[in-house]
């Protein structure tokens, strides 16, 4: 349904991404990648915002690396420049965005989950954002410092981002006044994955699907 375009970024450099469109003055929105690349899980999910009709745009923070294999996606994942990928890359999606479409919105899963927070941060034209069992460093993105409305899916069974720290970052963001919709699933990391063998959860999947597409429907 999508396919791949060049878009340029804030520091006038250009990054690629899978695109597809739901229509001029629809919404839009930024899919940002798990740590494994730019792949077809993705790219599907991109196609499915813009058949509810979303556009959606994901950059390919990995220069058109991809690969199934953990050990080299956490090599992949370290290596990645975070602020550059914020604001450059994200941002510079996000502006291509709001060049044919209303209101923007960030989402993303693990890595991208991270970015998602990032950019509710540090990425103006970001109107709202859903973070996918994803946190960053504080020092890197507050969340105490979104103020946009934000929306958390989480796993209980996460001994990456661990339902601690969700706790943590839902006690920053209240105490700071705001009031994040956080939502915790009895799964796994990436359950929302098709692609993850024995963790990927249909029914956490589909309700989380159902909630995002509720939040975005009313804040965007």
């Amino acid at each position: 349904m999508g396919s791949m375009i060049d878009f340029k970024r804030p520091d006038g450099g250009r990054t690629k991404g899978y695109f597809a469109g739901a229509g001029n003055g629809n919404p839009g929105i930024i899919v940002i990648q798990e740590w494994w690349g730019l792949n077809d899980q993705i790219c599907g999910v991109v196609d499915r915002f813009a058949r509810a009709g979303i556009s959606a745009l994901a950059p390919d923070l990995y220069q058109g690396r991809v690969t199934a294999k953990p050990d080299e996606a956490n090599h992949m994942m370290t290596g990645l420049d975070f602020p550059g990928a914020t604001k450059q890359d994200i941002r510079g999606a996000a502006q291509h965005l709001k060049a044919t479409c209303g209101k923007v919105a960030a989402m993303g899963f693990c890595l991208g989950g991270s970015l998602t927070v990032a950019a509710a941060v540090h990425v103006p034209e970001v109107a709202a954002a859903v973070c996918f069992y994803g946190i960053p460093p504080a020092d890197f993105a507050d969340p105490a410092k979104i103020a946009i409305p934000f929306q958390g899916h989480f796993a209980n069974q996460d001994d990456w981002c661990t339902p601690a720290a969700v706790d943590a970052l839902e006690q920053a963001m209240k105490k700071a006044g705001r009031k994040p919709e956080i939502h915790r699933y009895d799964a796994k990391h990436a359950f929302f994955s098709e692609r993850a063998v024995g963790i990927y959860d249909p029914a956490c999947a589909n309700l989380a699907w159902e909630r995002m597409t509720g939040f975005l429907q009313k804040n965007l």
